[in-house]
């Protein structure tokens, strides 16, 4: 029988070497410091049996971008159990001390990345948003349907990025649901990092921004780049990944998007994470130059709370529904539920109707923020729709105008 409880910061060290098993990792001292620090801000449970840590996990204190609002939103992260401890309800015992935690907190919601996505459905964490790989062929100069927007672009120095970039990323937050808060911690150590702790061959970040010196940015892109790899019969031509853009117009975007296709002895643009509905690939003239060579489920979202999440959040249209929800880890949350929502407001109470949906809170979550219809999932058998009608009805009161979306992993 484990014992499910806080860990101290004086066994941090002690849940690192445990995540550096489960995940085969081996970092240099540098990494072990940062994910220390990271791990000191964060809240830990632990699962000891008698004096060995066999389980462990952290949560972020974030905050999340959804429809109209920005909600408490802890990230779990460095989800561990040891391979002696398997199967034998230690992930469990965490995961529902992290949610009650959680709810006790007054959090609505819980969010992750999923290392493996079978494991997390179990406790009621849908898939809520999309990422996509972008690479683009840089061998020549990028085809572009509109007219790049040609206020200057100036490179600014990483040690500076946090106070001139930061705010234009937090602005942004609010135009695209799904996305946490990034603390100077976080840009610091993760973004802006002189060294990538996953590719050592890649250069220390640069930050190209877009918009006249004395005016607030319009735009900016945070990218590394590889020299080429000069082995073999055809050498790969260099590399350059972009980590992040963000473009308060289509027209900034291109001249982000031209800018690094135009950089010197490389070749090759890898952009991992993009929005689905990234405009550029649209404005792309050539999409055999622009292509999404991945796809795949980004964050995971859970509804701690129902009510507070569906009534905090804005509403597109308006819609009147009876949920029949089912929620075996938090069974208080399971029932009958009517919803009202619309422009106004919303309201979810008990109703004694019969439903006119039946769906688990995890298909709920994948929906919240507008990046799954719920009518797909009604085609996929996962939730029964009993009233012709109704998952169009809520799917068109979930719309929101872009698609959500995050490159924020932890």
């Amino acid at each position: 029988m484990v014992d499910i409880r806080e860990v101290p910061e004086a066994d941090i060290d002690r849940a690192l070497e445990l995540a550096y098993l489960v995940f085969h990792d081996r970092p240099e001292k540098e990494a072990r410091e940062r994910h220390h620090a990271l791990l000191a801000r964060c809240d830990r449970i632990g699962a000891y049996d008698g004096t060995v840590l066999a389980g462990f996990m952290a949560a972020h204190d974030f905050r999340l971008s959804v429809p109209g609002a920005d909600l408490p939103c802890p990230g779990l992260t460095f989800v561990a159990v040891a391979p002696t401890h398997r199967r034998r309800g230690v992930l469990t015992g965490m995961m529902d001390e992290m949610l009650r935690r959680t709810a006790a907190a007054g959090s609505p919601l819980a969010a992750l990345w999923a290392s493996e996505a079978a494991i997390y459905g179990r406790f009621g964490y849908g898939s809520a948003t999309t990422g996509v790989t972008v690479e683009i062929d840089s061998t020549r100069p990028l085809a572009l349907r509109i007219a790049p927007d040609r206020r200057p672009l100036r490179l600014v120095d990483p040690e500076e990025a946090v106070a001139v970039v930061g705010p234009f990323h937090e602005a942004a937050r609010a135009g695209r649901a799904g996305r946490p808060t990034r603390s100077a911690e976080r840009w610091s150590q993760e973004w802006l990092a002189e060294q990538d702790e996953e590719d050592e061959e890649l250069s220390p970040p640069r930050i190209i921004v877009l918009g006249d010196a004395d005016q607030p940015i319009a735009g900016y892109v945070l990218y590394r780049t590889k020299p080429q790899d000069g082995a073999g019969l055809a050498p790969a031509p260099g590399l350059v990944r972009v980590d992040e853009l963000e473009a308060d117009t289509p027209a900034v975007a291109a001249a982000l998007w031209e800018c690094v296709t135009s950089l010197d002895l490389t070749g090759r643009v890898r952009a991992w994470g993009r929005p689905v509905d990234d405009p550029l690939l649209h404005f792309a003239a050539d999409r055999d130059q622009v292509r999404v060579t991945a796809q795949f489920p980004a964050l995971w979202l859970r509804l701690v709370d129902v009510r507070a999440a569906l009534t905090r959040r804005s509403w597109a249209a308006p819609v009147e529904v009876v949920l029949e929800v089912d929620d075996v880890r938090m069974p208080a949350q399971a029932g009958r539920f009517r919803l009202r929502a619309g422009p106004g407001g919303a309201t979810y109470e008990r109703a004694d109707s019969a439903a006119d949906l039946s769906l688990d809170v995890r298909e709920l979550a994948a929906c919240y923020l507008g990046g799954t219809r719920v009518a797909e999932l009604v085609a996929a058998g996962l939730v029964r729709e009993h009233t012709p009608g109704a998952a169009a009805a809520l799917d068109a009161a979930l719309r929101t105008p872009v698609l959500p979306h995050t490159s924020d992993e932890f």
